[in-house]
Parts: C-alpha cells; structure tokens; sequence
C-alpha cells in the first residue's frame, strides 16, 4: 500500500502510493444496474396484447396472468435482481390497474348502452 513521509512541518503528513482498497460492492453494483438496464429494454415496446370479458371476472384474472407472464419472459434471469424485481412488480400492478380499468369501462359502456 502506500507509504506516509513527514513534511517540513511538524503535524503535516504526505502520503504517497496507490490506492489499493477495493471499493467492496461496486463490482456488483455495476453488475445489477446493467442487468437493470437490459431488462428496462427488454420491456421497452408493446409487451402483449390480452382480450377479456369486462363481465366474466375469470375472464379478466386469466388476461392479468397473461401480462404477468409476458412482463416475466421479457425480463427472464433478471428477476432476481430486486433493482429489475422493484421495476416488474411497478409495471405488473400498473397494467393490472389498467386491465380492472378497461373492464369497469367496458360495463359502464354496456349499461348505458342497455
């Protein structure tokens, strides 16, 4: 490692060497935000497509566990990263707010059209 000189004056310190820590972590720091970055594009683009009865909450359950698995396919090994696993469980409850969405709408629809 390096070495510490004495300076001119006294309570003065030099210190010459290189450094030799390792920085403990960074290795897999690095790791995880490029995993995160292959699977943010990996998702990037239209992930499926799923149809559903509004009427038949089977119907809407099975086109959620669709999205789920597509999102999970798309991000495959990188799942247990929890950087890529926070990602996928934002994005599978944002689609799946916006699936229950769609079905509430589309028995409005029905009603007022009845």
């Amino acid at each position: 490692m390096g070495e510490a000189k004495a300076s001119t004056r006294p309570g003065d310190v030099v210190l010459k060497g290189k450094l030799e820590m390792p920085i403990k972590g960074l290795d897999q720091a690095i790791r995880k935000m490029k995993e995160l970055e292959r699977a943010v594009a990996a998702l990037d683009g239209d992930i499926t497509s799923v149809s559903f009865d509004p009427n038949d909450p089977q119907s809407i359950e099975l086109a959620i566990q669709q999205m789920e698995t597509a999102i999970d396919e798309r991000v495959g090994s990188y799942s247990k990263n929890d950087m890529v696993e926070g990602v996928v469980v934002e994005l599978k409850e944002r689609y799946r707010q916006a699936i229950l969405d769609r079905a509430a709408a589309g028995r409005a629809a029905e009603e007022s059209g009845s």
